[in-house]
């Protein structure tokens, strides 16, 4: 399984509860699309994790930044992903990104509203926030290799930290050139 958390923005800890902390310690890969906040957030977040890949965020410390990338590209069960924080040119400069990354989709943070939309182009995932919502619902991303056998495909879905499923969608990979 494949894990996609962001905007932590905290001190000392991960800030991971209920089924986002299962689901952290369970995944196979955790992305972190950014604001992680402090150094000891990322570290918690390395230490939870069986792997982690991260970029970092518009408000993540100087120590982050020398740790992790803006952006990168990130391969889980042939599907791959274009990961960033955010892009000042909206959902137009996401797509441009992935395309120029050859992704599959995209992976972002920052406005911690939860959301797949795969309308533009090229489908694009933002995880939302599971500790700091901002009147959003708190959120992460939980995607597995579809259990049919198909390749290069994930089921997807969006999860509280409850356990509530709230949006269920799918990726398809490997329809680069």
């Amino acid at each position: 399984m494949l894990v996609v958390v962001s905007d932590t923005h905290a001190r000392e800890e991960s800030r991971l509860q209920g089924r986002t902390a299962e689901a952290v310690r369970e995944a196979e890969l955790v992305i972190h699309a950014g604001d992680f906040y402090r150094e000891p957030v990322l570290d918690a977040f390395g230490s939870a994790a069986a792997s982690l890949r991260a970029v970092y965020g518009n408000n993540d410390d100087a120590a982050i930044r020398d740790r992790v990338p803006e952006v990168r590209t990130v391969e889980y069960a042939g599907v791959r992903f274009a990961v960033t924080h955010r892009h000042r040119s909206g959902d137009a400069g996401l797509v441009m990104l992935g395309r120029g990354r050859d992704g599959d989709a995209v992976i972002c943070g920052h406005s911690h509203r939860p959301r797949f939309d795969d309308s533009g182009g090229l489908p694009i995932l933002n995880p939302g926030s599971h500790a700091q919502p901002r009147g959003n619902r708190p959120a992460h991303a939980e995607l597995t290799p579809d259990e049919g056998g198909a390749e290069n495909a994930l089921d997807g879905k969006l999860v509280t930290p409850s356990g509530e499923v709230f949006e269920t969608f799918r990726i398809e990979g490997g329809a680069r050139e």
